[in-house]
């Protein structure tokens, strides 16, 4: 690959010239010196032009010598006309300041630099050449999301799945988490999780991001695996001018009425030369709150013991006809405590006109302590049930039955990073450093990072109690609930010792990025402009877990009962629930957190490898790309872009399949290693018309692919006998690819605002899924398949609109609506019995979504309601329709208001979840619950300063 990248630049220096013209660069910025993204650069009497980036800054090349006027125009903004003369060979210095128009500027005091970030955002997408929604953080604060998760969810086409209330994995048009990428500033961002390639949205803080990128039709120079889409997250820069911004807040969570404490700044600055420039940042939030959960699962097949045996031993079973029944009902307490922090450093230096470097660095850590308690029921197996164990009634209904019922507690040790609760430390990490450079036409940038994600839990402490009862089943399929028939039978303090653990899991992704690009000016048509573009990449990446578990006994009689240890009940009146869940009596955390589990006088420990080995992998995936483009004006309206990407991944997998002897037990370990490579060509064509200034009509033919995730990846067997499943890795899985195909219509108006809409089809090929079967011995084997193919068809709208139409005060208000609608099928799903599905959608496809938010924005103060929709989807398939997953629909209504005290200081208020949306599943029909969770409502509040002095 060296020799690759060393070739290229090679090619590249080597069409170095110069000629009788010159460059211009510069940097534009508002009247309070933060830059502007997107606005249009042009000189129309040469037809040539280009558009600000992120940064703000622009270039334009290969400019005639001679005396030109620049005009640089942006929605939202008074146009800037200024006289530059080029001199052969030489770089021309520009800088641009614009001014908001008066009509805008006379009812935006409050929002300072609001109405700034979404022109910037639009501007941005407007002049984009491919189809992208653009986010910039002044709509981000519009909005009272404290994650980056929650603040992408408002973008159409984009929904999230929600992990303890806070969005956490990202949806895109519909399409699962491992089929899309996130980005940082361009550099892949690893994930923190050991089973599947998704980033933890929810572990980077909102206010750390400058402006959220979705690219939902991707270009030859990026990064292909992004069947969905891809989201680029890029991080606060140098301001052109002091700047100081801080936050502090409270708050409380009302489902604990715990506190919430918030706070942030940003400082930043350049050196009176204009060289060098700076920015430190840093976040922190501290959330004390927890969730009230009942979870079921659920079975329409039921047998139970006749008396009698075979000739062979045998227990000889009898069937009975009933209907669907929950065979494990759970009532679960969850206490957490989240604290998320983030810190940020940024550098840039001017070597001179022509080159600039620069370091970007991130660093994302969160601890979430977690308590949980859980009463779980499950019905005895068949064997263990006789014919007066349960009863039935008229209807078919199961109506009581016996089960074992656990009460176990989960912590960890005491110690004052644990704080007898299970610590989970997830961290992120980025340092990137890179240069542009202009030499002569020629237009080159590098960059080189280093990202790190881990997720460490260390000493997860579980103590379980058991015992057989009884209960009465209310068949209740929306709400479950089983009654114990005795309540002597049920009480707690005779449930006896079941089991005491101890584990520990360790899961780190490293990755290393490298790539240049280099672009130069090439008209294919005389007096039309364009480019060309092309570059190489390559990611190097490791992903390795490490766990371990180990089982406890006493040995005295101290732990013989749970009544006779320290407890607590944790039942609440108030279970958002309901308040029939009751979930009683456990083990308090920190007794269990205060146990000497090492001490050999007390407690006998075994290290259980059939628990963990499985688990623990190691995968080397190296990705090698390049690419060429080309961008070419056909006409003044009319623009192409065309290019071909080509990426080779090569994969090295290690991971472990336990042997058993013929009694069942461990016997060793075998490590099987496994090498897959393969190579995608992939072509692409973006379209362009600008009907009239406002309006953009684009077209987008894209192929992408998504590489399977690692667990599935590893070749490993994992037996569990004490379930009778069987699970497997598959090394021979391919990637999944798409060719996609996106037709998209926009206008922007004049006011700030944008009404789309566009349809896109995507035709998939390999998509990944666990088949559920069944072996000869009764086990259930979960493998993943490549599917065979796949359809996605679908159509999003969107509008944004200041109503400054209407009369008086109510021109005052603004609307921000999008809604997404989409359809699929698939083929090469089998069910248990390895007969074809036809009755799926593609998993993890959401048919319809939708955002909306109304605001109002006085000169001292503003409020925004916002609601966010996505329907139900099927999460997970079973071997049958009745034992398919489903992620239920889900509503959050939103609420924040905004006073200005003074220019620069300002006071918020958000209160979330105001619908009490709970995290929901079914099982094969919407009324059979699997799992509902609530998190109650949210309240925080807050002073926000902030200071801008242009140089």
């Amino acid at each position: 690959m060296k020799n690759h990248i060393t070739f290229l630049l090679l090619f590249t220096l080597s069409f170095f010239g110069y000629s009788q013209s010159g460059n211009i660069q510069g940097i534009i910025t508002d009247e309070n010196g933060v830059t502007v993204p997107g606005a249009t650069v042009s000189i129309k009497e040469l037809n040539k032009g280009t558009v600000s980036d992120f940064d703000g800054k622009f270039t334009l090349v290969d400019v005639a010598e001679g005396t030109h006027n620049v005009l640089v125009s942006f929605i939202g903004y008074a146009n800037v006309e200024k006289e530059v003369t080029i001199i052969a060979e030489g770089t021309v210095t520009l800088n641009v300041t614009m001014n908001s128009e008066s009509t805008e500027l006379e009812e935006v005091l409050i929002t300072g630099y609001g109405l700034g970030g979404q022109a910037r955002a639009l501007n941005t997408q407007k002049n984009k050449q491919n189809i992208t929604n653009i986010v910039s953080t002044d709509q981000i604060g519009k909005f009272p999301d404290a994650n980056i998760g929650d603040a992408v969810k408002r973008i159409p086409g984009i929904t999230m799945q929600v992990d303890q209330g806070e969005a956490r994995n990202i949806i895109i048009r519909g399409l699962s988490p491992q089929l899309n990428s996130v980005t940082l500033n361009g550099s892949r961002i690893p994930s923190a999780e050991g089973d599947n390639r998704n980033v933890q949205m929810d572990l980077i803080p909102s206010d750390m991001v400058q402006t959220i990128e979705v690219n939902k039709a991707v270009t030859p120079d990026m990064d292909a695996d992004a069947l969905g889409g891809s989201v680029n997250l890029i991080t606060r820069t140098s301001p052109q001018g002091f700047r100081l911004s801080a936050t502090a807040g409270s708050g409380v969570n009302f489902i604990t009425d715990k506190r919430i404490l918030n706070g942030s700044f940003l400082l930043g600055n350049r050196s009176k030369n204009d060289k060098f420039g700076w920015m430190v940042s840093a976040s922190i939030n501290d959330n004390d709150f927890g969730s009230d959960n009942v979870e079921a699962e659920w079975n329409d097949e039921f047998e139970y013991y006749t008396g009698v045996d075979d000739v062979e031993g045998d227990p000889i079973m009898e069937d009975v006809s009933v209907n669907p029944y929950a065979k494990v009902f759970e009532i679960r307490e969850y206490l957490v405590q989240r604290i998320r922090r983030s810190f940020s450093a940024n550098f840039d230096y001017k070597l001179d006109k022509n080159n600039t470097i620069y370091f970007k660095s991130i660093y994302n850590w969160r601890d979430d302590r977690e308590n949980r308690f859980r009463l779980e029921n499950e019905i005895l197996d068949g064997e263990d049930i006789e014919a007066g164990d349960f009863t039935v009634d008229s209807n078919g209904n199961l109506t009581s039955f016996p089960v074992e019922a656990k009460r176990q507690t989960k912590g960890g040790i005491d110690s004052k990073r644990n704080k007898n609760a299970r610590l989970e430390d997830q961290r992120m990490q980025n340092y990137s450093i890179g240069g542009e450079h202009l030499l002569g036409n020629w237009q080159v940038d590098w960059m080189g990072s280093f990202s790190k994600a881990s997720e460490e839990r260390l000493n997860e402490r579980y103590l379980e109690y058991e015992s057989e009862y009884s209960v009465a089943f209310n068949n209740d399929q929306d709400k479950p609930y089983f009654m114990p028939l005795s309540a002597t039978d049920a009480d707690y303090s005779v449930f006896e010792f079941g089991e005491l653990t101890e584990e520990n899991q360790y899961t780190e992704e490293k990755d290393i990025n490298v790539f240049v690009n280099a672009q130069a000016p090439l008209s294919l048509i005389k007096g039309k402009e364009g480019f060309i573009k092309f570059g190489a990449k390559s990611r190097i990446k490791n992903k390795n877990r490490n766990n371990d578990f180990t089982e406890f006994e006493a040995i005295g009689d101290e732990l013989e009962f749970l009544g006779n240890i320290p407890v607590r009940s944790y039942s609440d009146p108030d279970f958002l629930a309901g308040n029939q869940y009751q979930i009683g009596t456990f083990a308090t955390a920190d007794y269990l957190g205060g146990l000497n589990l090492y001490n050999g006088d007390v407690f006998d420990s075994t290290v259980l490898p059939e628990e963990y080995l499985t688990a623990n992998f190691d995968v080397n995936e190296n990705v090698y790309a390049g690419y060429a483009m080309i961008n070419q004006k056909l006409s003044d309206k009319f623009t192409v872009l065309a290019g071909l990407r080509l990426e080779h991944t090569s994969i090295d997998s290690q991971g472990n399949e336990l042997n058993f002897n013929e009694d069942g037990d461990y016997a060793g370990t075998s490590v099987i290693e496994s090498k897959n490579e393969y190579t995608n060509i992939l072509p692409g064509l973006h379209l362009k018309y600008d009907v009239s200034p406002s309006t953009v009509l684009r077209f987008a033919w894209t192929n992408t692919i998504a590489r399977p995730n690692y667990v599935d990846l590893v070749p490993y067997q994992e037996i569990n006998n004490e379930d009778q499943e069987i699970y497997f890795g598959n090394a021979d899985l391919s990637p999944t690819t798409s060719m996609n195909f996106d037709i998209m219509g926009e206008h922007y108006f004049k006011s700030v605002g944008i009404i789309s809409a566009g349809v896109f089809y995507k035709d998939i090929s390999d998509f990944v899924y666990v088949n559920r079967s069944e072996n000869e011995a009764g086990f259930e084997v979960y493998k993943p398949l490549n599917g065979k193919s796949a359809t996605v068809l679908g159509a999003e709208v969107s509008l944004q609109r200041r109503l400054d139409f209407l009369p008086g005060f109510a021109k005052n208000f603004s609307i921000y609506l999008n809604y997404t609608y989409l359809t699929s099928d698939t083929d090469g799903i089998a069910n248990e019995d390895g007969d074809e599905r036809t009755d799926l959608d593609l998993p993890n496809t959401a048919p319809n979504m939708f955002n909306g938010s109304i605001g109002y924005a006085g000169k001292r103060f503003s409020l925004r309601l916002s609601g966010n929709y996505s329907d139900s989807y099927v999460d997970e398939i079973g071997g049958r329709a009745f034992e398919d997953r489903y992620y239920d629909e889900q509503f959050f209504l939103d609420f924040n208001a905004s006073v200005a005290i003074t220019n620069r200081l300002s006071l918020y208020l958000d209160l979330n979840n105001i619908t009490n949306q709970p995290l929901r599943y079914f099982q094969g029909t919407k009324n059979r619950t699997m799992q509902m969770e609530f998190y109650e409502k949210r309240l925080t509040f807050g002073l926000k300063y902030d200071i801008f002095n242009k140089k």
